[in-house]
């Protein structure tokens, strides 16, 4: 009888037990996965199925029912994405001048195709993540008294429509042809290890690879099983750990703490969110390695960032390339002249703040990064006319890194705080109880979160060439060695665990 509760637990839709990645219980269900993935790894279809049916499953135990807008969004835009792309035939194929006019109507016919697509996929992101939103600014704005309604925010919504409206553009502009399979399609958008925090993978990248027989050579297993491994200890070891022990308790109740704890805390906020990120776009991608798909990286040391614009080139990538590829270039890029440029940008930037939260502080920390990058490219590219691809060196980039990284870490006061009123109390504790003297007992008392929080910025800046000699290491060692390293880290993060298990930060947005 036992056993039965355990299976219908798994069976269930629990709210307060979404399955993360950083569970027992995923790691416990993936080894069934993979082993039902490469006993079937000569059935392809019988393959696609079982990842699609697991990857639905997967869905619906961090979002329930809402599992069918992943349906929704995904025959939608398979069906409009083949309609898009048939051609128009003319009544008079001789008559050059009708050929001319039936390309121009097939042309304006698929624009009608495509905005059915993103009003389909946007409207849902909008109706889900944005009602309560506009709803309280219309309400504001006419001195109404809104009392948010109770709209369920479904897991990686803006990811998976993000990934698809990706694709029915690209069919649209040509650059790919539509996928004739709905399981292929199916099982792209769907495909769990993206699914709820991304990488936001492009169907150009990702579709070619379905069918392609299965091969992980040892590197592809040694490099996903380090991903996996090296993803788990920033999210559990240094992500959780400086959060629950210094960082959450200072952004909850600022007013007991001092300028210089507030400072530390803002260091300590810009390496949680990093790693709780980062770990997350690790084990997405260590994952897909270990299933035979390659996933492009989604951090490139950020804070090695030597302005805005760099920031912006290295964090979250998928999302930053997805803007300025149909956001900042669909309403002309720098084509237009420079004026038109930098409104492109601002544009571009304050929509990437409102993507990834319904509230005024993310729009203005949109803002604030757009004013950056403006400002940055002014001054590079106007006034010392530089290239754009130009990068300090030296001294110079030594403080361009330390000022980028300042103030990257001062605006995410407004990503973190609740609204307004928080990020305004946050910034007057911080400029008006700073003292220097209180230095000496902040260390004494926060010491060992301190010393995680100097060893995840010192390894951040570890060259590339030392990971390359850990996947080695793991390729020579094989499963064996992987296998130990996974126990030690998990065991690890049971000696600094001090609360439940924590979610992603990213599965919010």
């Amino acid at each position: 009888m036992e056993y039965i509760n355990k299976i219908l637990d798994l069976l269930q839709y629990n709210p307060k037990e979404p399955l993360l990645f950083n569970t027992g219980l995923f790691l416990f269900l993936f080894l069934f996965v993979a082993l039902g993935y490469f006993a079937l790894r000569k059935k392809l279809t019988a393959r696609l199925v079982f990842v699609t049916l697991f990857s639905y499953y997967f869905y619906y135990k961090s979002s329930g029912a809402y599992f069918c807008l992943l349906a929704v969004v995904t025959i939608s835009d398979w069906l409009i994405a083949k309609r898009i792309a048939l051609p128009f035939v003319s009544k008079d194929d001789s008559n050059s001048e009708a050929e001319s006019t039936g390309e121009d109507e097939s042309k304006r016919g698929n624009r009608w195709w495509l905005l059915l697509s993103l009003v389909i996929d946007l409207g849902l992101l909008a109706y889900f993540k944005y009602t309560n939103f506009f709803a309280g600014l219309i309400s504001q704005a006419i001195g109404e008294n809104f009392q948010p309604w109770d709209i369920f925010l479904p897991a990686g919504i803006s990811f998976f429509t993000f990934k698809s409206i990706s694709y029915t553009i690209d069919v649209y502009r040509g650059k790919m042809k539509p996928v004739d399979s709905l399981l292929d399609y199916a099982f792209y958008v769907s495909f769990f290890p993206v699914l709820l925090a991304g990488p936001i993978v492009r169907a150009t990248d990702f579709i070619s690879q379905i069918r392609k027989p299965l091969c992980i050579t040892r590197r592809m297993f040694a490099f996903g099983a380090y991903l996996i491994i090296i993803g788990l200890f920033k999210k559990m070891v240094i992500s959780d750990y400086i959060s629950a022990n210094f960082v959450s308790r200072v952004f909850d109740n600022p007013t007991l703490f001092s300028g210089g704890e507030i400072l530390m805390a803002l260091y300590g906020y810009s390496i949680q969110l990093y790693c709780d990120f980062s770990g997350y776009s690790d084990m997405a991608i260590g994952i897909s390695a270990l299933l035979g798909f390659n996933i492009p990286a989604n951090f490139n040391a950020p804070y090695k960032a030597d302005s805005l614009s760099d920031f912006w080139r290295r964090w979250h990538i998928s999302l930053s390339s997805w803007i300025r590829d149909y956001i900042y270039i669909s309403l002309g890029g720098n084509r237009k002249g420079k004026v038109r440029m930098y409104l492109n940008q601002m544009i571009a930037m304050t929509l990437c703040g409102l993507w990834h939260g319904a509230s005024l502080n993310f729009v203005l920390w949109g803002v604030l990064h757009g004013l950056g990058v403006c400002i940055h490219k002014f001054f590079s590219q106007s006034v010392l006319h530089h290239d754009r691809h130009y990068h300090p060196s030296g001294i110079r980039r030594f403080f361009a890194v330390i000022l980028t990284f300042h103030l990257v870490t001062f605006l995410w006061i407004f990503f973190r705080s609740q609204d307004f009123q928080a990020a305004s109390l946050l910034i007057n504790q911080l400029f008006s109880k700073f003292d220097v003297s209180l230095f000496p007992a902040i260390f004494a008392a926060y010491k060992y979160v301190f010393a995680i929080m100097a060893f995840a910025l010192i390894t951040h800046w570890l060259p590339d060439s030392w990971q390359n000699r850990i996947v080695s290491g793991f390729e020579k060692g094989g499963v064996l060695v992987c296998a130990l390293a996974l126990t030690f880290i998990i065991y690890l993060a049971m000696q600094v665990k001090s609360s439940d298990i924590q979610p992603f930060i990213y599965l919010q947005f």
